[in-house]
């Protein structure tokens, strides 16, 4: 089987085609990502209305490029698999209507992919890993404690009552002057820091439900920044060392809390996944590798390229529901918002 995916729910257009056969990420014929961010840049943080029209712009050179690397005609395909959601709703909009344009001049089926999905389903991908695993899904709008039980099948441990981790990264980088995006910025400043100079807060961190919040900490760190100004270049590397210990000893008390509940169930799971844009950070990394041979576990981190949004996992997701034999129709919709635990068998 091959699958073409599109990916346009944020501010990078990419296209991509995966194979079912192959070994891991052997099966990633092509994987094309063109980032918007020099667009934003100026902003500090994605434009939604900057973003749709950068994507009405590339979207076509970008599937085009995919096919040519992939050495795959449209009609050499099984199925077309875009993002529906969720995201921002002009690029959703962008990228699901090409897609059943596509699906409708090739009489190929479509199948509208939850973004989360296919983060949640890269580790299959690249790892064969059976289900069920413990999923830990960090990016610029989400931070989720997922127990991963098969397609369509997801329980919810922990999301963030508030803010997302990766937004906490790209709030970080704006305030200190960092620019965009956040989340590399942060952590190249934070190699030079100090970590334990500012006392910032761990929200959430020893509370039975494993929740994330981040507003508190962004609120402190603003506050530190004031006292300290005017910034030199360490104290910002020291803010920066700081914030990122708080972060990740937040995701590791609360990692910790769901394997505990896990435990008490009796659920084992075969490995214990990261995913999203955060996961790229190595100090969080680092964490999670302690965490996972503490308990005995596994730990899957995709590659780089696979951690942030890009369309090999959507074309991973839509595979994985074509196998099943979920198809959507043309009149699907895009979602701005759409759980993980409102999938179902067809949607």
């Amino acid at each position: 089987m091959r699958l073409l995916g599109i990916e346009t729910s944020c501010d990078e257009t990419a296209a991509a085609v995966v194979a079912g056969q192959g070994a891991g990420a052997d099966r990633i014929l092509s994987n094309i990502v063109l980032s918007q961010a020099d667009a934003h840049l100026a902003f500090g943080g994605v434009v939604p209305e900057i973003a749709a029209r950068a994507h009405v712009d590339a979207l076509d050179a970008v599937i085009a490029a995919a096919l040519k690397e992939a050495g795959t005609a449209l009609d050499d395909l099984d199925a077309i698999a875009a993002t529906a959601g969720p995201g921002l709703m002009g690029g959703l909009i962008v990228g699901l209507t090409t897609a059943k344009a596509l699906a409708l001049a090739s009489g190929k089926p479509l199948i509208a992919v939850n973004h989360l999905e296919g983060h949640a389903l890269t580790a299959r991908l690249t790892d064969d890993l059976d289900f069920p695993y413990l999923l830990l899904l960090v990016s610029g709008g989400h931070s989720q404690i997922v127990v991963v039980d098969g397609v369509s099948r997801y329980r919810l441990l922990g999301t963030t009552i508030d803010d997302a981790a990766g937004e906490a990264f790209d709030k970080t980088a704006k305030m200190l002057g960092l620019g965009y995006p956040g989340g590399p910025k942060v952590e190249a400043a934070a190699s030079t820091g100090n970590p334990t100079r500012f006392a910032l807060p761990r929200p959430m961190v020893g509370r039975p439900q494993p929740d994330f919040s981040f507003a508190g900490l962004k609120t402190a760190l603003r506050l530190a920044a004031e006292e300290a100004s005017p910034l030199s270049g360490q104290n910002v590397a020291d803010i920066c060392a700081s914030f990122q210990a708080a972060v990740t000893d937040c995701i590791a008390d609360r990692l910790s809390v769901s394997l505990d509940i896990l435990q008490a169930e009796g659920i084992r799971p075969t490995a214990l996944v990261a995913a999203g844009g955060v996961a790229a950070n190595e100090m969080i990394r680092t964490r999670l590798s302690n965490i996972a041979e503490g308990r005995g576990l596994r730990l899957v981190v995709p590659p780089l390229n696979l951690c942030g949004d890009n369309a090999a996992m959507i074309a991973w997701a839509g595979l994985e529901r074509c196998r099943l034999g979920l198809f959507d129709g043309l009149d699907v919709g895009p979602q701005a918002r759409w759980p993980l635990t409102e999938l179902e068998p067809g949607q």
